[in-house]
């Protein structure tokens, strides 16, 4: 069964539809964006572009997955920002507000935020500190390939969002026989996987066995925050980087690229990927 609907991801605008030589005016449904700042406090984070809706759980995602903290139980509550000059913007800021005990190292953190960012870092060293904020995944999880085939179909049916623009990527959660757990939109691949891990975190579900399939190709951004969560699979209808699939290899996280019916390409952790028996 397809999701509902959620008017917040597209927004209707005007355009002329052209089919040789003649055009229409009419109507188009195309995905909406807005910047999102992220402030530790009164102190800015980040501003993200991003697909309005779950911005709570966007919040508690890029906590987790950027290491704001390195404690959950740090946070004591992410919401929008009631004290904004300009009203119309209340919505557009969203505020992470720490316990009275908690510890932060804010130059690191600006530090490790700014280098996510920038291009004049050597794929090595940006391995090497992707690993340097969480420890190898070690869960046991082991997927039948079938389960592995009918993740696409589930998580395409669940791209209302998709359905209206075309232009939204989409992320899921699964259990290891192909359940469902939750299925976000965004117009930044790296925002609708920071909504499930957020809608993870939120709603005290273990990522430990959980599976991650993502909508479009598999950039490094994505292996890294598969990383931070503890995601021990990570799959894609289309491409991994290089820097993607050697992530992946160091981080002992099972990458799965072109998966499409029956066909798939495992290019990190095999082990956890089975044949099953019928």
């Amino acid at each position: 069964m397809n999701a509902s609907p959620d008017e917040s991801r597209f927004v209707s605008v005007a355009r002329d539809a052209w089919v040789g030589r003649t055009s229409e005016s009419s109507e188009d449904m195309v995905a909406h964006e807005e910047p999102l700042e992220i402030r530790l406090g009164q102190i800015p984070l980040a501003v993200v572009m991003r697909t309005p809706g779950h911005d709570v759980e966007l919040g508690w995602g890029f906590v987790l997955t950027e290491r704001v903290v390195s404690d959950r139980a740090s946070v004591h509550r992410i919401r929008h920002c009631p004290d904004i000059d300009v009203e119309e913007s209340e919505e557009n800021v969203l505020q992470i507000l720490l316990k009275p005990d908690a510890v932060v190292d804010l130059e690191r953190l600006k530090r490790n935020l700014f280098a996510s960012s920038s291009c004049g870092i050597c794929g090595k060293a940006t391995r090497e500190n992707a690993m340097a904020c969480a420890p190898p995944v070690t869960s046991t999880l082991t997927v039948d390939s079938r389960v592995l085939q009918g993740l696409p179909e589930q998580l395409r049916e669940h791209q209302v969002g998709f359905d209206a623009t075309g232009g939204l990527h989409g992320a899921g959660l699964f259990r290891a026989d192909g359940s469902l757990l939750v299925v976000r939109e965004d117009v930044g691949r790296h925002n609708a996987v920071d909504k499930v891990i957020g809608w993870a975190s939120v709603s005290d579900v273990s990522l430990q066995d959980t599976l991650l399939m993502v909508s479009g190709r598999v950039s490094f951004e994505i292996v890294q925050k598969a990383l931070a969560a503890g995601i021990p699979l990570v799959a894609a209808v289309s491409a991994p980087t290089s820097l993607a699939v050697s992530l992946a290899q160091d981080a002992g996280i099972t990458l799965v690229g072109f998966l499409r019916g029956e066909r798939m390409n495992v290019y990190a952790r095999p082990d956890r990927v089975h044949a099953g028996e019928g």
